[in-house]
């Protein structure tokens, strides 16, 4: 199955296949993406946004980055950088910078090197969320049997509100989800 917006840039798409291709990696199919691999280890990703086509790099912040072109995926990201493209012309501009990167990650693969990643134990609990679990035992004992990934959905849930009051209502709000053993993006099955 193809991601809605694979259509939409396949030209740019078939240009980063090549040029990931060119650099000797195996083309996988994962995630509905074209996925460039290392002795069967991730290396990079061609991802179809709505306004763009990326370049996603899965140990991209090792990457030492001289043109100054990635860019965290998200807030919380730890590992991953991308490079996202609007045309083909931008990235025959990039080409042998993109190859020079490519090289790089394959390096990376080859020496082992590994992102030290934060522990989901090492975030902090936000205020209200932790006086929401001090007053109710059962909802804190439920909060530390929750996976990692869990607990920490709930955390930046939580946390990016900008108010106390905001933060106090979601801590309250998600005490159900919470005691059921879900984490913030699940549904009931």
């Amino acid at each position: 199955m193809q991601t809605p917006y694979a259509k939409k840039w396949q030209k740019e798409m078939d240009k980063l296949r090549r040029v990931a291709l060119d650099c000797d990696l195996v083309e996988e199919h994962k995630w509905s993406k074209p996925c460039f691999t290392f002795l069967k280890k991730n290396v990079a990703i061609i991802i179809p946004l709505k306004e763009s086509c990326a370049l996603s790099f899965f140990k991209g912040a090792l990457l030492k980055d001289p043109a100054h072109i990635l860019e965290k995926i998200g807030e919380h990201t730890q590992a991953g950088r991308w490079i996202k493209f609007t045309s083909v012309k931008e990235i025959s501009t990039l080409q042998s910078t993109l190859k020079t990167y490519l090289y790089e990650a394959i390096e990376l693969e080859e020496s082992g090197k590994k992102v030290e990643l934060k522990k989901p134990s090492e975030y902090e609990i936000p205020e209200e969320l932790q006086t929401v679990l001090n007053d109710n035992a059962a909802l804190r004992a439920s909060f530390e049997a929750l996976t990692p990934g869990r607990r920490k959905s709930y955390i930046f849930h939580i946390a990016s509100a900008k108010q106390a009051a905001t933060r106090t209502a979601r801590a309250k709000r998600c005490a159900p989800m919470i005691l059921s053993g879900l984490g913030f993006n699940e549904l009931p099955r």
